[in-house]
């Protein structure tokens, strides 16, 4: 079984307009969600528990998942108080529990909680698909966006790992 792991697509962070193709991630993202529930397999979302400065504390408006993004019947949302989507929460053992060894990775943000989330994955033997297109960041201090989507990309395609060679595939490509 597989599952298409969201991360941190709250509100706050979408409240500024300066994420990179935010509109065509979170279209893909919908596009893929879609089709992960038609076949049945798991939409796994996780939400970040942070500060009211951050505007992710819990409870919140601009903790709430976006709008378009609303998890559906079926869906499971996991909180989480790290850049780690395993770290103390109950993911792994949503996926153990259901036979889920194939993951697919999107969401925000690239550099912090999506990158630390796939590296935590495949230290725990899972088969790791990013999809490539469906992950976002802001412009940092000393690097744009899209160069930084296309060198994590990159790189987490030249990730090792035991069970698979992580796969970095386009939306698109997927089903």
């Amino acid at each position: 079984m597989q599952a298409l792991i969201i991360i941190d697509m709250q509100q706050s962070p979408f409240s500024q307009t300066d994420k990179y193709d935010a509109a065509g991630v979170i279209h893909r993202i919908n596009l893929l969600a879609q089709k992960t529930r038609e076949k049945n397999d798991a939409v796994v979302f996780i939400q970040h528990d942070g500060t009211l400065q951050e505007g992710l504390a819990p409870g919140t408006t601009g903790w709430e998942i976006i709008p378009s993004l609303q998890p559906q019947a079926g869906d499971i949302v996991i909180r989480k108080t790290t850049n780690d989507a395993f770290y103390k929460t109950h993911l792994e053992d949503f996926l153990q529990e259901n036979n889920i060894s194939d993951l697919f990775f999107c969401g925000w943000a690239t550099d912090f909680c999506v990158d630390t989330s796939i590296k935590a994955a495949i230290s725990r033997d899972y088969k790791v698909t990013v999809v490539a297109d469906c992950h976002t960041l802001s412009d940092r201090d000393k690097l744009g966006a899209s160069v930084l989507i296309n060198y994590y990309n990159e790189l987490w395609g030249k990730m090792l790992s035991q069970v698979q060679a992580v796969k970095v595939t386009k939306a698109a490509q997927i089903y």
